[in-house]
């Protein structure tokens, strides 16, 4: 008999990816695989560890169903950065955002904010070259960014003691630090809003930031793909707009897609905004391993085509979100769980550092799986979003109250909390 086959021999850059592969997908598909059911399944996993919006399918549905069906044209080849129609509604919607007229030869549509992270961070960097992302952040940033441009990720701790909020000062040390230790930093990447916090940044800090970011000669990437999950008192305002950065804009690149804001991750659909030509032409090159179906652009593009009826969802979509957040954090409160406030977004920030079974990031690891395989209930560790303090989880909040009732209650029993006096939240 033969010997058995030595495993195949991958390249450093599979074994890498293979090595990084994000805690957020593995917990998302066993999770998704056994969902719980009142009735079918009581003892299923409740996943609130997935930043997918489920509470806009109704408004989506009738309007979808109202769209051409699919024809020879869109059957057809595309520009594989972008239909000029798509490009072209998306700049119209994000002027609005950004405060400034945008041309859509600015913009690459992409598979994904993932596909447009990755385009970004592979024509700014050369491998083993640096970007500095204030932490904690988007627990995929890791691979988006890095993954295959092999650029490193250079954390610049935020303050605990502050909820974490993002400040230009934090930045400022970390690229300081990062010239004393001789690496070469090409960017500047942050989630605005913030993920996984929800802070919807101030005006001043983000002019603060870009004045920092100008001083070190560094691009700013700007991650808005929540831009339009508004619900707290403080508005958005764009990294890119020009209240806030009137000479940076050629070095800032704004990233968006319909993930978040139209409730529609499965259609993969993100966008590079980059005033600088060559970053332009370099992305839309990437594009072409990365693009988005024709058909799929032009589903998205008559979905963009009543700008009245997008301004009514959009609206209808932050009511929601600000009603389901009302609804967590006050089951949160009626059982004594502390969180860090948030303004924008899918999800809070929960501070379960008395609770850990063990010290530091290992007894959070040991909580979270306990949680996870115990309690059945998927949220997602600090660590994964390299906090820079042990104890705190993300808990995604936009499914079905009944749902988020059922996994605070279950999150509660684990740590031996009982509901405390006073009014009760209602679903």
């Amino acid at each position: 008999m033969g010997s058995a086959a030595a495993p195949r021999r991958v390249s450093r850059q599979a074994a890498r990816l293979l090595a990084d592969t994000p805690a957020i997908a593995e917990a998302h598909f066993r999770a998704e695989a056994e969902p719980y059911d009142a009735l079918t399944r009581p003892g299923g996993y409740l996943n609130l560890g997935t930043a997918e919006n489920r509470l806009l399918w109704d408004l989506l549905d009738g309007r979808l169903a109202q769209l051409a069906p699919m024809t020879e044209a869109t059957a057809r080849y595309a520009p594989l950065h972008g239909t000029a129609v798509l490009r072209g509604r998306v700049a119209a919607l994000l002027s609005a955002t950004v405060g400034t007229p945008l041309d859509a030869e600015d913009l690459v549509v992409i598979s994904g904010a993932t596909g447009a992270l990755d385009a970004i961070a592979s024509v700014l960097c050369d491998p083993g070259e640096a970007i500095v992302v204030p932490s904690p952040y988007y627990g995929a940033f890791d691979t988006d960014l890095g993954g295959r441009s092999g650029a490193r990720i250079l954390p610049a701790p935020l303050d605990p003691a502050d909820g974490f909020r993002l400040t230009a000062a934090a930045v400022d040390r970390a690229l300081r630090r990062a010239r004393e230790e001789g690496i070469t930093v090409r960017a500047v990447a942050l989630s605005s809003p913030s993920n996984p916090i929800g802070e919807v940044h101030p005006p001043e800090v983000l002019a603060e930031l870009l004045r920092v970011v100008r001083e070190h000669d560094v691009d700013l990437v700007s991650d808005e793909i929540y831009a339009h999950a508004v619900f707290g008192p403080q508005a958005f305002t764009s990294a890119a707009d020009p209240a806030v950065n009137p000479d940076w804009a050629g070095r800032t690149h704004v990233v968006w897609g319909f993930a978040k804001d139209f409730g529609l991750p499965g259609l993969k659909t993100g966008v590079l905004h980059t005033r600088d030509p060559r970053v332009r032409e370099a992305a839309r090159a990437l594009a072409y391993f990365a693009p988005v179906s024709t058909a799929t652009q032009h589903t998205l593009a008559e979905l963009l085509a009543d700008p009245e009826w997008v301004a009514s969802f959009l609206a209808e979509g932050r009511r929601r979100l600000g009603s389901s957040y009302g609804h967590l954090t006050g089951l949160l409160e009626a059982y004594g769980i502390p969180y860090a406030p948030a303004g924008a977004g899918f999800s809070v920030w929960l501070d379960l550092g008395r609770w850990l079974p063990g010290a530091g990031f290992t007894g959070e690891e040991l909580l979270w799986r306990e949680l996870f395989e115990k309690a059945k209930v998927s949220i997602l560790p600090g660590g994964a979003f390299r906090s820079p303090e042990p104890g705190w989880f993300r808990l995604c909040h936009t499914v079905d109250a009944p749902l988020v009732a059922e996994a605070v209650r279950r999150i509660a029993a684990h740590l031996g909390l009982s509901p405390q006096a006073g009014p009760q939240p209602t679903t």
